[in-house]
């Protein structure tokens, strides 16, 4: 049976099924699946054909359709635990079932809503109006104003300003220190003295930053073996020395 589309009227799937079988008086519960594929599918064609693209939902509904229809021809029908024939549409009347019932819930809020939008409120509309315009009306507001009042304002806005202006503030400091600025700067002492104490290279930067960066740097020249440690007696200091480079073979 064909059909002529000028807009895509239908919201979802199931509102395009049911059209089907309100247009062709079908029974719901009884549906001709191979019919209502085939007008489905060529309601998705002509929405090709128009360059309209073709939602999830309508190609997912499509494809159920089909595999009904697959299901109706097979000589075999599937059986349930107690021995009797699946209806393979089954399930989709059950969802078109539902669909309808809430489709037509929906047609009386929107039909209440509609006759609540055109009802007027009752009162004294041109009091209404004034209040409205008066809301909206500096002038109006500034008649309302008194001393104490400003005052008041002046007293939150006092009390604002002392908290952000005491409010913690952090700030991030990039120091200038890398480990590997650190492993040069070391070198280069040590090129210039044989050995050099931990205590030294903390004299040398103080800050706490500085010794961790200093430590840091010495383990690395450690492992790279370009230095190496002499421990003193106990365990508050240490010597580190250059250590001379091999002759290239």
């Amino acid at each position: 049976m064909s059909f002529e589309i000028k807009l895509p009227l239908f919201e979802g799937p199931f509102d395009l099924l049911l059209f089907f079988i309100e247009r062709d008086e079908l029974d719901i519960h009884d549906i001709p699946i191979s019919d209502i594929t085939n007008d489905f599918l060529d309601y998705l064609h002509r929405l090709e054909e128009m360059n309209i693209e073709v939602a999830s939902e309508f190609i997912l509904v499509a494809a159920t359709l089909m595999r009904i229809k697959s299901k109706m021809l097979l000589p075999r029908p599937q059986l349930d635990d107690e021995g009797n024939e699946i209806d393979p549409r089954e399930e989709l009347v059950k969802h078109l079932l539902e669909y309808k019932k809430y489709k037509s819930v929906l047609a009386e809020l929107q039909e209440m809503e509609a006759s609540q939008i055109d009802r007027e409120k009752r009162g004294n509309i041109a009091r209404e109006l004034r209040l409205l315009s008066e809301s909206v009306n500096v002038e109006a507001e500034l008649q309302d104003v008194d001393l104490y009042k400003l005052l008041k304002v002046y007293q939150k806005v006092v009390e604002r300003y002392e908290l952000e202006k005491n409010k913690p503030r952090h700030e991030v400091i990039q120091y200038p220190f890398t480990i590997e600025g650190q492993r040069n700067f070391l070198m280069g002492k040590l090129s210039k003295k044989p050995k050099m104490s931990f205590i030294e290279i903390i004299d040398e930067e103080p800050t706490k930053i500085g010794v961790i960066f200093n430590f840091l740097a010495i383990l690395e020249l450690l492992q790279l073996r370009r230095i190496t440690m002499h421990l003193g007696i106990g365990f508050n200091n240490f010597w580190i020395e250059k250590l001379e480079e091999a002759p290239a073979e």
